[in-house]
């Protein structure tokens, strides 16, 4: 069986603006390397037993390295002025909730932006000088930016 030798592109550098569309960037890249749960879940690995197996030592030692791995490439999509804001952090989960509330914010201000979104999604109208895909492209922006933020629209809605 022939291997193949895909490579994934570096991640995707986070400078303090669009962080939702990084986020969104951020989770599929750490999911190609197995690595998001870790980034949604602080537990230590389960501690060995007694006697240990070769294999069992194995795995525990790269359950371990993950929360190294996922923090590295964490810090290293993210600008110096951003990575010092979470260079401190202890875990992975630590440096992505303090990005998640420094840059999209609480949930309070994540719940004002979506009724803000909505409210032009409801006035949106089609204006003289645009065609239909110039309103249409206007339309999915804010669409898409409601979705970006953890809410969803209908299709009927839309």
């Amino acid at each position: 069986m022939a291997s193949s030798n895909c490579s994934l592109p570096p991640p995707p550098i986070f400078s303090g603006e669009n962080y939702e569309i990084w986020a969104v960037k951020m989770k599929t890249y750490l999911s190609a390397f197995d690595l998001w749960e870790v980034v949604k879940n602080e537990k230590e690995p389960p501690q060995l037993p007694a006697n240990p197996t070769v294999t069992q030592m194995k795995n525990y030692s790269e359950e371990k390295a993950k929360r190294y791995k996922a923090k590295s490439y964490i810090e290293s999509s993210v600008s110096d002025d951003i990575f010092i804001r979470i260079m401190t952090c202890e875990t992975v989960k630590q440096a992505w909730d303090v990005l998640k509330e420094e840059f999209q914010g609480s949930d309070k201000i994540r719940q004002m932006q979506v009724l803000n979104l909505r409210r032009e999604f409801e006035v949106l109208k089609m204006k003289e000088s645009e065609n239909l895909k110039e309103y249409n492209d206007r339309l999915m922006k804010i669409v898409n930016k409601i979705r970006l933020l953890g809410e969803e629209l209908s299709d009927k809605k839309l």
